[in-house]
């Protein structure tokens, strides 16, 4: 079995806490943490480990086109995958002829993914891979990720949102200050539907759901609530990009905001129904919710659960 491991006994470091982590060829792994963590941890990785890390900084040629940045890498790394075929895996057809420069975002970040493929380092660590992305784009990584396996490539990727974290990473860890902890990510089958569950709307007396910020407590009415997330064990009220803790937990709150329109869209999340946008499918058969709030947030969308909210929207 192909593996790596990631040893950080650094006691002189005092930002980035000690852990081991063991990367194999069998997972994808995930790690999620705030920015300064992550940013200790690429340094750690690239001077400390000598790991080679993706995070897009390594430029890409802007005047030349699409085609020819991958002629060029393809070359340079003594790639043996046809061009051709490099081009049709990160779907670069359409705008195989056009100037780099002249790219989108999402068309650029397809070019990098093509680079960094063609290069033949171990393991592959990747940065905030699909970060300000289209769906096509995020499509074509889930993708790569799928070749890694296929191939027994250890893959690591760091990432400050936790549903990232849960869409590409079939084992996840969250990193903080107290050490790097696993999070429990859903599996197919990890969650029997509960028929008896079924969305029943009511009407209901005037509610507020408590939540604290310092040593205040606010009330919010529950309709502005965009969704509730269990982070590091503890249930989070969330609106917008903003976060307010609860003492309640997860599967408390379901109960009592059931009959608002709020729906246990996955073991770590509680989303209101009101506010769905959009069902996204990925391309290994996951989901997420798009969010209509200001900076359209995106949660995961158990598989376990896809029947219960299609048919709660008439989409059946």
């Amino acid at each position: 079995m192909t593996s790596f491991k990631i040893n950080n006994q650094n006691e002189k470091n005092e930002i980035l806490p000690q852990f081991t982590l063991d990367l194999d060829e069998a997972n994808i792994t995930a790690v999620h943490s705030d920015m300064e963590l992550q940013a200790e941890l690429i340094n750690t990785l690239m001077h400390e480990s000598g790991i080679s890390v993706f995070d897009m900084k390594e430029g890409l040629y802007e005047r030349l086109t699409v085609e020819d940045n991958i002629a060029f890498y393809h070359k340079w790394f003594e790639c043996k995958i046809p061009i051709a075929e490099v081009l049709v895996l990160f779907d670069l057809q359409a705008c195989v002829k056009k100037v780099l420069k002249k790219c989108t975002r999402s068309e650029q970040r397809r070019v990098y993914f093509a680079k960094y493929y063609m290069t033949n380092t171990h393991p592959k660590v990747f940065v905030e891979p699909i970060h300000g992305v289209d769906i096509k784009t995020t499509n074509t990584f889930l993708t790569l990720l799928e070749q890694f396996k296929k191939y027994n490539i250890p893959t690591l990727i760091l990432v400050s949102n936790m549903e990232h974290a849960l869409l590409l990473g079939n084992v996840a860890y969250k990193l903080n200050e107290k050490g790097l902890h696993e999070i429990e990510v859903e599996s197919s089958d990890s969650e029997p539907i509960d028929e008896g569950q079924a969305f029943t709307p009511s009407t209901v007396k005037l509610f507020k759901i408590p939540a604290k910020v310092d040593d205040k407590v606010i009330l919010f009415d529950p309709l502005e609530i965009d969704y509730i997330e269990s982070q590091d064990g503890k249930s989070m009220i969330v609106i917008n990009d903003t976060s307010y803790a609860m003492d309640a937990t997860l599967a408390e709150t379901e109960k009592t905001l059931e009959i608002y329109g709020f729906f246990r869209c996955h073991r770590s999340y509680i989303v209101n129904l009101q506010k769905v946008r959009e069902i996204i499918t990925w391309s290994k058969n996951t989901y997420s919710l798009r969010i209509d709030n200001r900076v359209q947030s995106t949660i995961p969308l158990s598989r376990t659960k896809i029947q219960d909210i299609q048919e709660m929207f008439n989409l059946k």
